[in-house]
């Protein structure tokens, strides 16, 4: 049987690694900007720089909202990352040179190790839905 505060403890290191992942995904969107992570055939006028810093600076941000523990906020970025997963792969799903590039098989690595870091602190906290998540962690 596991105790409370064993499960408390994996709570929280789920909840940091969402953190990190978070961090390392706005990382390799930088790392994109700055062609040192490559995204294949992609031209520079196909991929607008202003964007993928945007989506850098969000992925940064999310990751630090994560701290709050709020399980709306939880939702709202499990659903977005989602949603940025699934874009991608029905954008580029005719191109494997950008699916299969470091670019983007870094990045969506991230992304879907934090969607289901996410969705695990969703989940476990989801039966206490009477008490805040804030106290539950």
């Amino acid at each position: 049987m596991i105790t409370l505060t064993e499960a408390n403890t994996t709570q929280t290191r789920v909840m940091w690694a969402a953190v990190v992942l978070a961090i390392f995904t706005a990382l390799t969107y930088v790392l994109m900007a700055f062609n040192v992570l490559g995204v294949g055939d992609l031209q520079m006028d196909e991929r607008p720089a202003g964007i993928i810093f945007v989506a850098a600076g969000c992925y940064l941000l999310g990751g630090l909202l994560i701290l709050i523990r709020n399980r709306w906020l939880l939702l709202f970025g499990a659903f977005i990352n989602a949603m940025v997963i699934l874009f991608f792969f029905n954008m580029y799903q005719d191109r494997p040179a950008v699916m299969f590039s470091p670019g983007g098989l870094v990045s969506k690595i991230g992304q879907i190790l934090l969607e289901v870091a996410l969705i695990y602190v969703i989940a476990v906290n989801w039966k206490k839905s009477g008490s805040p998540m804030k106290q539950s962690l």
